[in-house]
């Protein structure tokens, strides 16, 4: 039957074959293509398909590899990836192995620090409410660069050249390579602890952007914002420009820059405190001068040229015054006087005591007290008080008669 001359496999001889025959045709190729479905596995994995318009392929990135990368992986984003085609044999599937990963139209660190770039804007880390200002006259001054750099020989330098016996502290870390990002925010972290540091400068010398790249890395970026003490950032040449100088209190375009923005020239301030004290002097001078011009103004006026004069003046004005008050009270109280002798005869005139000396008495009735006005107001044997000038006189009435055109008719029968 035909047939008979055909291989006769098992599923695993037949992916054993197909593997051997893939991974020998395809041991490195370069792939184009967009990323889709990431997922980051806790081991460190990277697992993801390529596709174009229309096939797709998975891809995986094995932690070793993906630690390299300079950029963040997303859907969406169109890559060139380099590795060897494999077929995985358990579930028959052909996957590319990812040594490496480029963005496509952009290179790698530029993609990374546009991301970056983009991450710490929208954080507010560039915000320029956020800087700090730099000390006038820095107490001492902490430099964070490699010690056997062209850098840290400019800063000094310069700094000794404006102002002589300065203080400055040179930490030592490593300004590219793997170690340098971790070691340089280490160094930001800590210097806060060194005594009397009040600013820093951080940076090094020029050079590529693989050279640079330590100044664009998150972890650094993120230890200048924490840093206790303003922080001046000096990288590379005026045409660089890092993240490291974005977010920085002030960026300086040379590390040769920074040491002239840190502090100001020694002789120039001399010569400025010089101009001040003569103008001080001067200022003295001339405020002395117009003062004893004053003074000899002053001495000239009457009133302290005979102080006592005016006091005299005002003692004469101040005995007349109590004369006159003394003289107007007098003549006051005669007046008020004479008003109420006056008023006291008037009263004396009204003065029932007055008709009584006269020749008039008052009778009133005992005890009671009532007025007598009328002989109806009496009986015989009711007890009178007859007031006169000179006293009173007890009496009984032992008649009562009534003037006979007044006689009531009842009191004339009796």
């Amino acid at each position: 039957m035909p047939g008979n001359d055909l291989p006769k496999l098992t599923v695993s001889q037949l992916s054993d074959c197909l593997r051997e025959i893939v991974e020998m045709a395809f041991p490195r190729v370069i792939v184009t293509g967009e990323i889709s479905g990431l997922t980051r596995a806790s081991s460190g994995h990277v697992y993801f398909t390529l596709k174009d318009e229309a096939s797709q392929i998975k891809a995986v990135m094995w932690r070793s590899s993906a630690i390299k990368l300079k950029f963040d992986l997303r859907d969406g984003l169109a890559v060139e990836a380099i590795g060897g085609v494999e077929v995985y044999a358990p579930r028959g599937q052909y996957q590319l192995m990812v040594e490496r990963l480029t963005p496509q139209g952009i290179g790698p660190l530029e993609l990374a620090f546009r991301q970056l770039h983009a991450k710490l804007a929208a954080e507010g880390l560039f915000d320029v409410a956020r800087k700090r200002p730099l000390p006038r006259f820095p107490k001492r001054i902490a430099v964070i660069t490699s010690p056997a750099g062209a850098a840290v020989h400019d800063i000094l330098q310069i700094l000794l050249r404006r102002w002589p016996g300065v203080n400055v502290v040179v930490v030592p870390v490593p300004v590219q390579g793997p170690e340098a990002a971790p070691k340089i925010a280490a160094a930001l972290g800590m210097v806060h602890r060194l005594p009397d540091v009040d600013v820093v400068i951080c940076g090094r010398g020029g050079g590529s952007l693989e050279d640079l790249w330590a100044f664009n890395e998150e972890l650094v970026a993120r230890a200048i914002a924490q840093c206790r003490i303003p922080v001046i950032s000096a990288v590379g040449h005026e045409t660089d420009v890092t993240i490291a100088d974005l977010v920085a209190d002030q960026r300086a375009l040379t590390p040769s820059e920074a040491a002239e923005r840190v502090i100001p020239v020694k002789a120039e301030w001399v010569q400025h405190l010089d101009q001040l004290r003569d103008r001080l002097c001067s200022s003295l001078v001339a405020l002395t001068n117009s003062r004893r011009k004053e003074l000899e103004q002053l001495k000239k006026r009457r009133a302290l040229a005979k102080p006592l004069e005016q006091i005299h003046r005002f003692s004469r004005e101040l005995d007349d015054l109590e004369t006159r008050l003394k003289q107007s009270w007098k003549r006051k109280l005669a007046s008020l006087n004479a008003e109420l002798e006056s008023a006291g005869r008037a009263l004396q005139a009204l003065s029932p005591l007055a008709v009584l000396e006269r020749g008039f008495s008052i009778s009133k009735r005992v005890p009671g007290g009532d007025l007598i006005q009328s002989v109806k107001q009496v009986q015989v044997g009711d007890r009178l008080a007859t007031l006169v000038a000179d006293g009173q006189i007890l009496s009984q009435v032992l008649q009562v008669d009534a003037d006979d055109d007044q006689q009531d008719p009842a009191s004339s029968e009796s």
